[in-house]
């Protein structure tokens, strides 16, 4: 049985002993995805109505023991295709980070909160069809016993779309990359890092210019 992180590539709740080869193969592609050292990768539950079968993963950026932007990546699979997916297999991503101040009023941030997706999947050569999703900005301001916590934006980008290409670590890849900008990171000239294993995940690297923590 495929596996990524330790976890078993299964259907989404649906009693079956194993998944399709297509499916457990794209699960094992997932594997050799080439990511940041400032993503902890660790498996999440996958949801289980939206397809027969379905794996997830979620990811943190962290630098120095910090947290910068956490998301979560679903692979789904329905072996007779979907209409709106116009394929077999689908990626639905959440990627989110809170902002500097000065990019928070930016009127906009949410085409380039898009653009940065489109950006990545591009550079990592991902095919794709039917992309969708939202960009949503919230600002937050604490009052009374929380009054020290300040004002706060946050951005969150929820996206999926329809790998046309059967590369699926390059998609997983792309995400990866999409996570480490909206947290602020410059791109690494040393270039990605292969996927940990379950016993290695929690790489972090120090980079200079990133945002603040996320709030706990």
């Amino acid at each position: 049985m495929a596996t990524v992180g330790g976890q078993s590539a299964q259907g989404g709740g649906t009693g079956k002993e194993a998944a399709p080869i297509e499916f457990r193969e794209a699960v094992e592609a997932l594997g050799s995805a080439r990511l940041r050292p400032e993503l902890v990768i660790a498996p999440a539950p996958a949801p289980r109505r939206l397809a027969p079968y379905a794996f997830a993963l979620s990811a943190t950026v962290e630098v120095d023991g910090e947290e910068l932007a956490d998301g979560t990546l679903v692979l789904l699979h329905d072996p007779a295709g979907q209409e709106p997916w116009r394929g077999d297999f689908r990626v639905v991503t959440m990627a989110r980070a809170e902002l500097e101040p000065e990019m928070a009023g930016d009127p906009v941030l949410s085409e380039v909160g898009w653009a940065w997706l489109l950006d990545a999947l591009q550079a990592h050569g991902a095919g794709y069809a039917e992309p969708s999703g939202t960009v949503t900005r919230c600002h937050s301001q604490s009052f009374g016993a929380l009054a020290e916590r300040g004002a706060s934006t946050e951005i969150e980008l929820r996206a999926s779309w329809t790998p046309s290409d059967g590369r699926f670590e390059r998609h997983l890849a792309a995400w990866g990359d999409l996570l480490c900008t909206c947290a602020g990171l410059p791109p690494t000239a040393a270039g990605p890092l292969p996927l940990p294993d379950a016993a290695s995940l929690g790489g972090v690297v120090p980079m200079p210019a990133r945002r603040r923590p996320r709030p706990h």
